[in-house]
């Protein structure tokens, strides 16, 4: 096999232009949401559950984490999954992939946090307009986590069909495997 390309994002763009990328991105989507939601439903906001909305709220980035896993579950061998600081404070977890993975199903393992909790927060708001101003947040928050996600999609999609996906230290290398005559 041979690396068609490889994607790093952090040397791409660097840390503090993704995080404000994504930042713009949350509150785009936070305008956006809850501009719509208020038109549509004129009931009024309650304030009720702030606590549940908290632990919402906390428990989104570890769901967006294992809803990552699930499409690898296959690979459970190769993952590994790290616990390190950033900005000193915040734990962030990663998952690796020790080997390489075809190409659909990383593409899968990347949209499918952004598809089930996004979808899940605008049923959820749908169903309970009085507390659209939390699922609004909580939207916006989730969509900032998926930021990076959608650029690593955007990036896969271009790359040959059966290309294999390894991630490695300097990023996602997209292997092409030889062609066999």
């Amino acid at each position: 096999m041979h690396c068609w390309k490889t994607i790093n994002l952090k040397k791409q763009y660097g840390f503090d232009r993704l995080f404000m990328i994504s930042a713009l991105f949350g509150v785009a989507v936070f305008m956006a949401s809850y501009i719509g939601l208020a038109i549509v439903y004129a009931t009024p906001l309650s304030d009720q559950y702030f606590l549940f909305f908290i632990v919402s709220l906390l428990a989104i980035y570890p769901l967006h984490k294992i809803l990552h896993f699930l499409p690898l579950i296959g690979c459970h061998k190769s993952l590994k999954f790290i616990i390190r600081k950033q900005m000193k404070v915040c734990p962030a977890f990663s998952l690796h992939v020790n080997e390489p993975v075809p190409k659909i199903r990383f593409l899968l393992s990347l949209g499918t946090p952004f598809l089930v909790l996004n979808t899940a927060i605008i049923s959820l708001s749908i169903a309970m307009p009085e507390f659209s101003h939390y699922f609004a947040m909580l939207l916006a928050y989730h969509c900032a986590l998926c930021l990076t996600d959608i650029i690593y999609l955007r990036n896969l999609a271009r790359s040959p069909k059966y290309a294999l996906i390894e991630e490695t230290d300097t990023g996602f290398e997209i292997l092409i495997p030889p062609v066999v005559s």
